[in-house]
């Protein structure tokens, strides 16, 4: 596993094919459908709950349960107002940045299907230089083409149509895939794979192993809070993203360094629960697997922090992806890293014995 690349035609397809797809937060359903298809073939059977998480189980009726997760859901907008004049101001739907959003494209999703839409913007000709305003949420709108708020309806756009950026998947200087969304449905994509290669190499597990794929991670890690009470797992190993530091205007003192290229990143946290993290890092050391260190502080962020504390504690940890321009549209991550966090997660699945407890009492 060390050296195989991992990643083939089938998995290059299916992450296009699945970063493409829209799927923003309450919204996971159609992006959960094709996540699901892809994995069917290396699973035994699927869980999904009422607000969309869905999980696909390697031996279903085995007591000892361990989890490997990512979440489904990307950053979005609402329409919240409509003017007379037909412009649309927006609230966020999960963490979107504002800076980013003037003279972007936007699909705004209807009844009727997608209505096109733009950022728009003052040109530079006509600003005060002396007193330029950044975009701020109060500032930037969306214009569909409709000469007021009559037409707008009538185009199927109301308060509360969700909205996401088309932008799609493609590969910088061969090796980096750039694409909004990739946080975090590449974690699906990763966790997918694990399975993929669980079955390819007739891996017999001891326990049961529940592929998940959570919702509503954006806005407060909410899809984790619910699926973790459903499968009631003994072990959680979450994937997520994290920051590369090596771009201007970060602040590593504050932020830690961790760049693309350099391995998958392993959190410390109080969430991270020490012995799993350690045979994380033993399983990594063993099999030759880059990896770089993260201080995580209070919390993690991700949805590590819902398994943990759900159903009395699970012994949880994190294996993040670093990643450039988070919640841009040019988020960007090294396909490198993408495999090794794959080698990373398979390698330590096979390491993890039934009825551990990882207990500091033991």
């Amino acid at each position: 596993m060390a050296t195989k690349k991992i990643l083939n035609k089938k998995s290059m397809d299916f992450l296009e094919n699945y970063l493409n797809n829209a799927a923003p937060t309450g919204y996971e359903w159609e992006g959960q459908k094709i996540w699901m298809q892809y994995l069917k073939p290396y699973v035994d059977t699927f869980i999904t709950d009422t607000y969309g998480s869905a999980v696909g189980v390697i031996n279903p009726d085995a007591e000892f349960k361990v989890v490997i997760e990512g979440h489904s859901d990307e950053i979005s907008w609402y329409v919240n107002y409509i003017t007379d004049n037909g412009l649309l101001y927006v609230i966020r739907n999960g963490g979107s940045d504002h800076q980013i959003a003037p003279s972007k494209w936007v699909n705004i999703h209807t009844k009727k299907g997608i209505v096109k839409g733009v950022f728009g913007w003052p040109a530079i000709h006509t600003r005060d230089k002396a007193k330029e305003e950044p975009p701020k949420l109060d500032n930037i709108f969306i214009d569909i083409g409709a000469k007021d708020k009559k037409e707008v309806e009538k185009m199927g756009v109301h308060v509360g149509c969700v909205i996401t950026y088309p932008d799609e998947f493609q590969v910088l200087n061969k090796n980096k895939f750039v694409c909004r969304a990739i946080d975090n449905r590449v974690g699906g994509f990763m966790v997918a794979e694990v399975a993929r290669l669980l079955h390819e190499n007739k891996k017999e597990l001891p326990f049961g192993l529940y592929i998940t794929n959570s919702v509503q991670e954006e806005i407060g890690l909410r899809g984790a809070e619910m699926i973790t009470q459903t499968i009631k797992p003994n072990v959680a190993i979450i994937t997520d993203v994290c920051h590369d530091t090596t771009t201007p205007m970060i602040e590593k003192k504050t932020e830690g360094h961790t760049e693309i290229g350099a391995g998958p990143v392993i959190s410390y946290a109080p969430a991270v629960q020490n012995k799993l993290r350690e045979r994380i890092i033993e399983t990594a050391e063993a099999h030759k697997i880059p990896f770089q260190r993260m201080a995580a502080s209070r919390s993690t962020g991700t949805d590590t922090d819902a398994f943990a504390y759900s159903n009395g504690g699970v012994a949880s940890a994190l294996i993040s992806l670093p990643l450039r321009y988070m919640h841009t549209t040019v988020e960007t991550v090294h396909k490198d890293d993408v495999e090794n966090v794959i080698r990373l997660i398979y390698e330590t699945v096979l390491n993890i014995k039934d009825g551990e407890t990882f207990s500091y009492f033991d």
